[in-house]
Parts: C-alpha cells; structure tokens; sequence
C-alpha cells in the first residue's frame, strides 16, 4: 500500500489536534508522506506522540532538514531522494517497531541520559513481546557456539586505560558476558580520576557487530530484561566518564556498535568502516543507548534516518554528519 501523501496544513492540523493522524486503529503504525512545499508554515513546531505514524516530510529546498517545518517530520529528504522507497519498505515490513522508534526520537531533545535510556528500555521490553519480534525470533534458530571467557581486555599504562572489546570470533557481538564486563571496566576510570584517557576498541575484524542474536529474547520476560538493561546500561557507564574516552572503530559498526561509541567525546574510524541500525528489521528498536546517544550526535531526524534506510553507511558519511570525529588508519 503506497504511503499516505499530505500537504503541510494537513501536518499542522494534525499536531493541532484539529484532525485524527493516520496511525492504524489497530496500532500497526503508518507512513505519512508530507509535501512541505505544499502549504504554509505555521502552528506547532513540533509533532506530538499522539501520531502514531512514521512522518517523512519532503521537499525542494537545498537544505531539507533547514525546513522550517522540520520539526513536525520524523525524517526529511529531497524531493525525488530514492531513500523514500527504503523508508516505505521498512516501515511496510515492521511498522510497529518503526512508528515506536519514530515517536520516542520525538522527546529526546527534553531528556537527561538516565530519563532516555530509561524511556529506551521501556519502549525496546514492549516491542519485545510484540508480533513483529516473535516473528523474527521464530524464524531464526539460535546457535549454540563456544566463546572465550574474558570478554574484554583491559591494559593501562599510567594515566591511560585500554579498552579492547575481545570476542573476535564472533565479530565482537554484545554478549550479557561482554556487556557486564563492559560496565566493570568503566567503573576503574570512574573510580580513578587519575585515569585521564580512556581508549575504546576491539579485536579482530570488526569493531563490534552489535548485540548477540542468539541472545535476543532470551530473558525470561520483556519486564524483567527491562529493569537488567536498567541497571548493566554500558551506555550509562561511558556516559559517566565521556570526557575522557576515545572510540576507535573499525569494520562493521552495526546497532550497539554504534550507540556505545557515540557516548564517547571522540569516536574516530578506520576508512573502510560501515555502521548500521539494523533493530527495526527485527522488530525491536536501538537498546543500548542509541536513542540517546545518536541524537545527540547527529540529530534525530538523522537518528531515524539510519534505522529506518535499511543499508549501512560508510566513514565519510558519519563524519559529515557528525556521527564519529574523524576518519584514521587503524593500527594494529
């Protein structure tokens, strides 16, 4: 079914209340497709959580996301941009798990890193009971495959601690193992204030591929996970110390590979990295602080722009939008 196409005074009346939204009386979510050259600017500057509805806003303008109605769009293209058409296929595959993304993205701006990974984490536990997750679950059996114990490696050298994800058989994917060794290891600097740099990286081809599948859902329910995910946030813990780490990346950066360094004061990437959002297509949204952490990077239109495109991203692209620092060699 082809997106709903509106003119922006349709937009305005909607984040009025003046007129119902396009979101499905079932909950399913929608995509609303607004032509921002279609109307007058006016009314609210932002779109409430009320439309539960993916809004893409599109336009002519040399600078979409200048738009002054920008504020009422989950995301804004150019006219003509063939990222609509991926935009409307992730939406049509998972539009639960892509409305829920879109409308938490809306109030990210007002929150404290506790209050986003807090709201995060509830709206990730929902989705996990959710149709759209159950499917991709069953669909994909879990593997059973042998893993090294120390997760992550720690080396210091006076004031510098090193960081080294070391799961490199599996890519780095994000374990409960790893992911509480995480939280311990940035506790030292936290502990320590005479640690003053903090290097984040890790071992083997790719930096990190983003959570374990084979552990997703795994919990004994969506309820308690939340309140785990609450209390071992790696989010939180870099957040904590931020102004002291460098990420380093490199490979493939997808999902929590991405939102952990994006905490961090610097993020540098080998040339050759590519990163991704790749939750929406399991019926989940970002859940290791990516809500938090991207926007704050590269605004949220660009946030949901990354989950919703359903294609990776290469070095040079984050760094015009600001999602890493700068682009180096890695050394080995």
């Amino acid at each position: 079914m082809p997106p709903t196409l509106v003119s922006l005074d349709t937009l305005a009346a909607w984040a009025r209340g003046l007129a119902a939204g396009p979101g499905s009386e079932d909950g399913a979510g929608a995509l609303a497709v607004v032509d921002l050259d279609d109307g007058a600017v006016g009314g609210p500057s932002e779109l409430h959580a009320g439309i539960a509805a993916v809004v893409v806003g599109i336009t002519s303008a040399s600078a979409p996301e200048a738009h002054p109605a920008a504020g009422l769009c989950d995301v804004v293209l150019g006219r003509g941009d063939p990222l609509l058409s991926a935009i409307t296929a992730t939406v049509e595959a998972a539009p639960i798990a892509s409305t829920a993304l879109a409308v938490l993205l809306r109030g990210a701006g007002r929150r404290t890193t506790d209050d986003g990974l807090v709201a995060e984490s509830a709206v990730y536990s929902s989705l996990q009971a959710g149709p759209e997750f159950a499917a991709w679950r069953a669909a994909r059996p879990i593997r059973e495959r042998p893993s090294r114990r120390d997760r992550v490696r720690m080396e210091r050298a006076g004031p510098v601690l090193r960081i080294v994800l070391n799961r490199p058989e599996a890519r780095n994917a994000l374990d409960a193992a790893m992911r509480d060794a995480l939280v311990e290891a940035f506790r030292l600097p936290l502990l320590d204030p005479s640690i003053t740099e903090v290097h984040l990286s890790g071992d083997g081809p790719a930096f990190c591929t983003g959570g374990d599948l084979d552990e997703f859902g795994s919990f004994a329910d969506p309820a308690s996970a939340h309140l785990v995910r609450l209390q071992q946030s790696v989010g939180r813990a870099i957040a904590a110390v931020a102004d002291r780490v460098v990420a380093h990346l490199h490979g493939a950066c997808a999902g929590s590979g991405i939102e952990l360094p994006a905490f961090a004061r610097r993020v540098v990437a080998d040339p050759s990295t590519r990163f991704s959002l790749p939750e929406v297509s399991l019926g989940l949204i970002p859940g290791a602080g990516g809500t938090v952490s991207l926007p704050r990077r590269v605004g949220r239109h660009r946030t949901a722009l990354l989950a919703l495109r359903g294609e990776t991203i290469d070095a040079p692209t984050a760094l015009e939008w600001g999602l890493i620092d700068g682009i180096e060699e890695r050394r080995v």
